[in-house]
């Protein structure tokens, strides 16, 4: 795996995408010389044709990711791949028509950019294909053994089997050997898996390392250039987050990460304080119109404020628009939204679900109380259950709060203690891995999010 951005990715997807772009790229410029021929010189290096062909496929990359084409998790069959594929080509047809009404000096020659779609169309076919042959070549391929037999190891195995786009086999682990689990068997069966099959590296991942881990067994394999890793740094690129299970004090305190130069923490406001301006300018147009639309909907006042716990544990009060009912929580006092909430009005569910009702976070952002990108500030009444509930649940207030972060990209909207561990387990591997890159690929992927309408309640 590549680390950009302080995030893992596969090298397969990498190797897609880039793949992918080329393959757009050429596509439209066979289209341009095949319709302009001796023409097209001019018009690639005198009428900013290179440029026109950057847009096109970054327009392209963009749709494909918007249609999870590079999230092999969410496409079950490869029916399901080659429709959304088709797609893709429909979508850029409606794009192109529109350009070609309105600004056709934007398009790279007249009638290049229909062929250059005919030659995409059946290339991102033909490139998917060949793809999916390419990656099954054993050389491609990484066997790995997994040393260990509980749920973490489960969880190893399970999370590299539904991966497929790591590129990693699983040649056997320490779960499939019979009898008793001691230092003895686990050696013979490791070393029986290895000896038969070309083992690239071994992950050990055992609950109780005491007198059951080979570790004679493994310096010899590290000797022959097989890689030993943890199962910890493993899990942690396969999911994005980082599991409270199995955390410690002292990988708190001396693991990698956890750090934060002045520099760092300047530029990361700064970038708060651009955005949510730009956020707040855009959003003016609509805010007589949410206001007015609140009013009518139910009784009581247009905004709604509460009390929030922010960094190093100071509260503040978060503003939004409201969406529940005036009374909401006479009765019950503090408690999660859930599906289907009665406490939401008709406005309010439109709002929630189109992320409208934030839009007055972005006041708070601009004050300082919370950052456009960090773990969601919680309810201190919630706080003080979840500090109880969870281990290590009070490290995520190392760092501003945020309107968005990378728990709410990829965990649904929390309502549990459950969901908040879960949650937790995102927000400790952002506050470790926290970048300028990981923020903005945090504000790329939430509007993915919000477009798609998708984690919110």
């Amino acid at each position: 795996m590549i680390r950009l951005f302080n995030v893992y990715y596969p090298v397969r997807t990498l190797v897609l995408l880039i793949g992918e772009a080329l393959i757009v790229w050429t596509s439209f410029l066979l289209g341009a010389v095949f319709v302009l021929r001796e023409d097209s010189y001019i018009a690639l290096n005198y009428e900013d044709g290179y440029y026109k062909l950057f847009a096109v496929t970054a327009l392209v990359l963009l749709c494909s990711h918007w249609l999870d084409l590079y999230d092999t998790a969410r496409l079950n069959t490869k029916g399901e791949l080659y429709f959304r594929l088709l797609m893709v080509p429909g979508v850029l047809a409606f794009v192109l028509a529109g350009v070609a009404y309105f600004r056709p000096n934007y398009l790279l020659g007249k009638n290049s950019s229909e062929i250059g779609l005919v030659i995409l169309t059946f290339a991102l076919f033909g490139w998917r294909i060949g793809f999916s042959w390419l990656v099954q070549l054993p050389i491609l391929v990484e066997r790995v053994y997994v040393l260990g037999t509980g749920d973490r190891a489960q969880r190893v195995v399970q999370g590299l089997r539904q991966n497929p786009e790591l590129g990693v086999e699983i040649a056997s682990w320490t779960g499939k050997m019979d009898g008793a689990v001691t230092r003895e068997s686990v050696a013979a069966h490791l070393m029986e898996v290895v000896n038969k099959q070309k083992v690239h590296r071994v992950i050990v991942a055992m609950p109780d390392r005491r007198g059951t881990i080979p570790m004679q067994e493994l310096l010899d394999l590290r000797m022959q250039g097989v890689k030993i890793e943890e199962a910890t740094s493993w899990l942690e690129k396969i999911s994005g987050k980082i599991e409270v299970e199995n955390l410690s004090p002292s990988w708190l305190v001396f693991g990698e990460g956890f750090r934060r130069s002045t520099t760092f923490i300047m530029v990361r406001r700064v970038v708060s304080i651009v955005i949510s301006l730009i956020g707040l300018i855009c959003a003016l147009p609509l805010i007589p119109f949410i206001m007015l639309a609140i009013r009518l909907d139910s009784s009581g006042p247009v905004f709604y404020t509460q009390t929030r716990v922010g960094k190093a544990g100071h509260t503040f009060k978060v503003i939004k628009f409201r969406t529940m009912r005036q009374d909401a929580e006479v009765k019950s006092g503090p408690k999660w939204a859930g599906d289907n909430d009665p406490r939401v009005t008709r406005v309010g569910k439109f709002l929630r679900s189109s992320r409208l009702d934030e839009i007055p976070q972005l006041w708070c952002v601009l004050k300082g109380d919370m950052a456009f990108v960090g773990p969601r500030p919680e309810r201190p009444e919630f706080i003080a259950l979840l500090s109880k509930e969870i281990p290590y649940y009070r490290v995520r207030h190392m760092v501003r709060p945020g309107l968005t972060g990378w728990a709410q990209v990829k965990y649904r909207y929390g309502s549990t203690v459950e969901d908040a561990r879960e949650k937790l387990q995102y927000d400790l591997f952002y506050i470790k891995n926290a970048s300028i890159g990981l923020d903005l690929l945090i504000m790329f992927q939430t509007v993915k999010t919000v477009l798609l309408r998708r984690g919110a309640q």
